[in-house]
């Protein structure tokens, strides 16, 4: 009988595996197609070289690869903004990033981040964080957004955090936090110049 080829789905829709599967009498173990590619690129600063099967994503490779859980596993659809991490300074949802793009490249994640960063000090302080779910993508997109624009505005400041979502708060906190590690910053700039 002809080997079987069928694909299996993991919890994350973006992530398909082709298992081929031998006739009922073969007591064979499955033998996976997945091709491994090599990755160097920079994380939170260091450089990392490591392989990964060349259909993971940014968050497969993170998580299951290098075991740096901060950037969580939302919705697997680059909906909810769990996964968010700076690539190059820009924020881009992990779970839609396939691991080869971010090769060569520059990646921050929230363990690149200190407990006494402004905006980690004031989403804990001032009680942005509720369950801390979405905690991680919020704090990298803020970071992004001081980055491009020090002193932003309640709007700029939910413009940027459109794409993280929270089933917990009414943002609220989560943009007063954000202002106010924005002062934070600018207070720690005007004293180092």
């Amino acid at each position: 009988m002809w080997p079987i080829l069928r694909a299996i789905a993991t919890h994350r829709a973006c992530r398909v595996r082709a298992v081929l599967l031998r006739s009922a009498g073969d007591d064979a173990a499955p033998i996976e197609f997945a091709m491994t590619i090599a990755l160097d690129l920079t994380i939170n600063g260091q450089r990392c070289r490591t392989q990964a099967p060349d259909h993971w994503t940014v968050l497969d490779v993170l998580r299951d690869g290098l075991a740096l859980t901060g950037t969580k596993d939302g919705c697997g659809e680059g909906v909810c903004g769990a996964c968010t991490v700076l690539l190059d300074g820009l924020p881009v949802r992990a779970c839609l990033v396939l691991a080869a793009y971010a090769a060569g490249r520059s990646l921050i994640t929230i363990e690149g981040l200190s407990e006494s960063d402004p905006l980690v000090d004031t989403f804990a302080r001032l009680g942005a964080a509720q369950c801390g779910f979405c905690t991680p993508g919020m704090i990298l997109s803020a970071r992004a957004l001081l980055a491009e624009n020090p002193a932003p505005s309640v709007h700029d400041v939910r413009e940027a955090l459109a794409g993280n979502l929270c089933r917990c708060t009414g943002y609220v906190k989560i943009v007063e936090a954000v202002l106010t590690a924005a002062r934070s910053y600018a207070c720690a700039s005007a004293l180092s110049n």
